[in-house]
Order: structure tokens, then C-alpha cells, then sequence
């Protein structure tokens, strides 16, 4: 299988890092918004074609699939671009910045028939996956989620510090982790949902600071608190508070509410959510089957999104 990458930063990084441990799966495009940069990763990835458009990436008539790591405010239109170009795609999170282009991009995918997936990585983290599986075997049943979302940014970084093109955002982007993983792991829809914000920063025209609370129709609960003030620790932390033990998971790492760790190491055939996300992508086209975090699937998370957004308007 043959599989472009669109967007050399500290994510399409990620993904080719997790490429590089599946088998059959070459990288055999590289597209970046600077030219000198994008030939130096494709160097350094074996990449033998770089360009700074996406188009001519997409003409490789040998190449099966997209990637998008691009910025957030592309993602709708570049993946309508893949798909009427006759490519399946995976789009990291989120999907868009907007319910009406995530629609759009649904609409493609009905059209097309294409296999189209979001990159919704806590649905492929092990320490997730392993909730999951026992939420499955009726095992446990979620009374709360707890949810903290904090960063430390006051300049328009990206993960690896280096300058972004673009500005991030705690609802569009951030929150669409935990709004579709609570929506996930519960299996059931949410009914009230409730926003806050603090005021917006005065260069990036963001808000810094954020609350959400939801609650579904059997009454179960997710408080999601996220910042760009906090000064560590950062990162993401998922507190499940259940009706039979309680677990805090940190990326793909899980421990009980009482710091013991838990082995999830024979979860999935990788650590790596990232890898796994890959995965699942790659086997839905060999297969011809929808993927775990088909754009169908979570259509619903942006929806909420929506409306949360038309709460504080």
C-alpha cells in the first residue's frame, strides 16, 4: 500500500515513525508548506518525492491513500480534494473547524465510498482500548469521567516547540478527544451539555482557559477542564470513575485510582496509539470495511462541538 503524508511537523512525524513498524505500507510522497524543510524529512524518512502541493501528490497514480497533518482550518477541504482524487483518507484530529464542513466531508465520503477516518487516537491507546474491553465484557460501567486537558503556551508553538502556521484551538481541536471518547467508552448520547470559558489571549485571539460538562441519557457524567496556563504537569489525564474500580490513564500508559500500575502491554500488538490508529486505517482499505473512527462515527463529537460553540456565542 502506498501512502502520501501531507504536513511534516511534530504529528505527520508521529505517523511516519509508526509507518516505518508496518509491514507492506511504504510513505512514497511527502507534501510540507516549505520546500527546503520537506525535502530534508523526506530525506531523512526515504522518501523519494517531496513537494509543496498537495495536488501533485495526489496525480501519483500509484498511491492508495492520504494522510493529512496538516493545519486544522485545511483538513475538510484537502480531504474532499483526496477523496474526489480517487484516495482514501485519514485526517488527524479534529476533522474541522466547523459542523458544516464536517458534513461536507461526510458527504464526500457517502459519494465516493472511500474509506475516510479521523485520527480520534484515545480510541487506539491500550490503556483506553483495555477500558473499553472490560466496559464490552459488562465488567465496568462509567459513573464519571475526569478529564484534564493542560498545556503551557504563550506563543503559537506545536508539540515539538517549534513556531506553528496556525492557531490551535481547546474546543475544536482539544476537547474533540474527550467529547468523542466519553461518547465512546459509554456507548451511550449525550443529552445536556454545558461550556465556559475564560477571556481570549491577546495575540493568539484564543481562549486560554475552558470547563465542559456532559451528561447522557443514563446519567453518566464527564467534567473536562482544559488550559494553555497550566505549568505542568502537561498533557492529557483520563480519570474513570466506575462502578467497579476506578483508573487514571496517561497517554498509553493506565493505573488504578490507587497508582498501581496495569499491564496493557498485551492489549494490541503495539504501545503506540499512533501506530495503532495507522493500523486500523490501512485494514479498512485492505479489507473494504468501515474503521473504528470512520468520519460516520464521529460525526456526533463535532455536533456537540457545534453546539457547545453556539453556547458561547
Amino acid at each position: 500500500m502506498n501512502i502520501i503524508l501531507a504536513g511534516g511537523g511534530a504529528f505527520g512525524i508521529k505517523h511516519l515513525d509508526g509507518i516505518k513498524n508496518i509491514d507492506a505500507v511504504n510513505v512514497i510522497a511527502l507534501v510540507g508548506r516549505r520546500a527546503e524543510p520537506t525535502q530534508q524529512l523526506a530525506k531523512d524518512y526515504n522518501i523519494d518525492f517531496a513537494t509543496t502541493q498537495l495536488e501533485e501528490a495526489l496525480a501519483l497514480k500509484e498511491a492508495d491513500a492520504v494522510i493529512l497533518c496538516t493545519p486544522t482550518q485545511m483538513h475538510a477541504a484537502q480531504a474532499i480534494q483526496a477523496m474526489q482524487a480517487g484516495k482514501h483518507v485519514q485526517i488527524e484530529i479534529p476533522l474541522a473547524d466547523s459542523l458544516k464542513d464536517a458534513e461536507k466531508v461526510l458527504a464526500t465520503q457517502k459519494e465516493t465510498g472511500l474509506i475516510c477516518m479521523v485520527g480520534h487516537t484515545r480510541r487506539f491507546n491500550p490503556s483506553h482500548q483495555y477500558i473499553h474491553n472490560k466496559i464490552k465484557a459488562g465488567e465496568l460501567s462509567i459513573q464519571q469521567m475526569d478529564v484534564q486537558t493542560y498545556f503551557f503556551r504563550r506563543s503559537n508553538i506545536n508539540a515539538k516547540g517549534e513556531p506553528r502556521s496556525w492557531t490551535d484551538h481547546l474546543l475544536w481541536h482539544h476537547a474533540a478527544h474527550t467529547v468523542d471518547l466519553f461518547q465512546y467508552q459509554t456507548g451511550e448520547k449525550i443529552i445536556a451539555a454545558n461550556i465556559i470559558e475564560g477571556p481570549p489571549h491577546a495575540e493568539l485571539g484564543i481562549a486560554m482557559d475552558m470547563s465542559i460538562q456532559m451528561k447522557t441519557q443514563t446519567g453518566k457524567i464527564l467534567t473536562l477542564s482544559l488550559s494553555f496556563n497550566n505549568d505542568g504537569p502537561l498533557g492529557t489525564f483520563f480519570r474513570y470513575i466506575c462502578d467497579n474500580g476506578t483508573y487514571i490513564a496517561r497517554y498509553d500508559e493506565l493505573v488504578t485510582g490507587r497508582e498501581e500500575v496495569v499491564d496493557v502491554s498485551q492489549v494490541d500488538v503495539s504501545l503506540n496509539g499512533i501506530e495503532l490508529q495507522d493500523r486500523e486505517f490501512f485494514a479498512a482499505i485492505s479489507e473494504g470495511r468501515e474503521p473504528n473512527s470512520s468520519v460516520a462515527q464521529v460525526l456526533p463529537c463535532y455536533e456537540w462541538l457545534h453546539k457547545l460553540e453556539q453556547q458561547l456565542a
